[in-house]
């Protein structure tokens, strides 16, 4: 399995659905004004790829990049720590203290870190799940912030079972990014922080609206958080929102071309780890069913070979596994002329992409940049 492009036909020019309770505008705004309060925030770059642009014969691309972000090498350092400290905020509202607060989550490695940085942040435990495929160096990034790190045989789906199993047992606080019936507050909260990227990238570009944007999509947290503040600013103008899933994963595409979650059972990991998953969020499927375009997927035979563009180019950007999903269904969309068409890509496109992660997989990085 490789390039394939379905269309959702669910899809409808529709003004922003600002609900309560839902990612409505209030929400967002309060994650915004929080974590740009943090000591170290910072908006990260949103960098120009003319050379790319003048290739596809488009306007613009822009890559958003989010291997910077509060020094935790990925977008995710936005959703776990913020979900974190409205945790401890509530708590401490109740009477409670930080160190009354346990928290957990299963990760396949980028959530865990931040959700570990948030909770050595606010003074909290955290107790986090990850299966047999997480990287070592993955898991001795969570434990340097100070986590207990339980790692499960099988693949996410395990880790995230045995996780609520113990959570319910225990009276820990689940922070996971995804969402199921009766659990949503706290995916909400995640994805509110993840709206920080959309909101930021929609100030870089100034009178430029992104046309069309790729977005990868694991449970659909990240698409999901950065088509909120794009659909809010420009309600029915919004443009076509892409998804970007592993052939080995498409739980999205799935689901799109159902008209309904389907569950995949994922037996072969994609080497972009952070796109392995079987089932999409329930909270971002409210807004992807929606607003997504198209569902692309694509192999892994790009991701290696993109690392190393990113890293050889001046200047030099540190792309992770899933950093490369975007670019790579944009240069197959280009080489197949009828998914270019369907796409709308023109001239006049401006074209967003998230590079989601660094080198968050340092040893796996390094041996892929150096290669051939």
């Amino acid at each position: 399995g490789g390039f394939a492009c379905s269309h959702n036909p669910a899809h409808e020019a529709a003004p922003f659905p600002d609900r309560q309770g839902a990612l409505d505008a209030a929400v967002m705004a309060e994650a915004k004004a929080e974590i740009s309060s943090w000591d170290s925030y910072a908006p990260t770059a949103l960098i120009d790829l003319p050379d790319i642009a003048a290739h596809l014969g488009v306007r613009r691309v822009v890559f958003k990049d989010e291997s910077t972000r509060f020094g935790l090498g990925s977008f995710k350092a936005l959703g776990g720590a913020y979900a974190v400290q409205q945790l401890v905020a509530r708590t401490k509202a109740e009477g409670g203290t930080a160190a009354d607060l346990v928290v957990a989550t299963a990760t396949d490695g980028n959530h865990g870190r931040s959700v570990s940085w948030g909770a050595q942040r606010a003074g909290c435990t955290a107790k986090i799940y990850i299966h047999e495929n997480v990287s070592l160096a993955r898991e001795e990034a969570m434990t340097a912030f100070g986590a207990d790190v339980i790692r499960v045989p099988g693949n996410y789906e395990a880790s995230l079972a045995v996780c609520k199993a113990d959570a319910a047992a225990n009276g820990w606080h689940l922070v996971s990014d995804t969402s199921w019936e009766g659990y949503h507050d706290l995916p909400i909260r995640i994805m509110a922080g993840y709206t920080v990227m959309g909101a930021e990238a929609i100030e870089q570009m100034g009178a430029d609206r992104p046309t069309h944007a790729l977005l990868p999509v694991g449970v659909g947290g990240l698409a999901a958080g950065v088509i909120a503040p794009l659909w809010h600013a420009m309600g029915r103008d919004l443009g076509r929102m892409i998804a970007i899933e592993s052939s080995l994963s498409a739980c999205m595409h799935d689901s799109i071309v159902a008209g309904e979650p389907t569950v995949i059972n994922t037996t072969e990991e994609t080497l972009m780890a952070g796109l392995s998953c079987g089932e999409v969020s329930d909270v971002a499927w409210q807004i992807l069913k929606p607003t997504l375009s198209h569902c692309i997927t694509i192999s892994d035979d790009a991701v290696r070979p993109l690392m190393r563009w990113f890293h050889h180019r001046t200047p030099s950007i540190e792309a992770g596994e899933c950093s490369t999903s975007g670019l790579a269904a944009l240069l197959q969309a280009h080489n197949d002329g009828a998914a270019w068409e369907a796409m709308g890509f023109d001239a006049d496109s401006v074209i967003l992409l998230i590079g989601t992660e660094g080198a968050t997989d340092p040893a796996f990085f390094a041996e892929t940049v150096a290669a051939e």
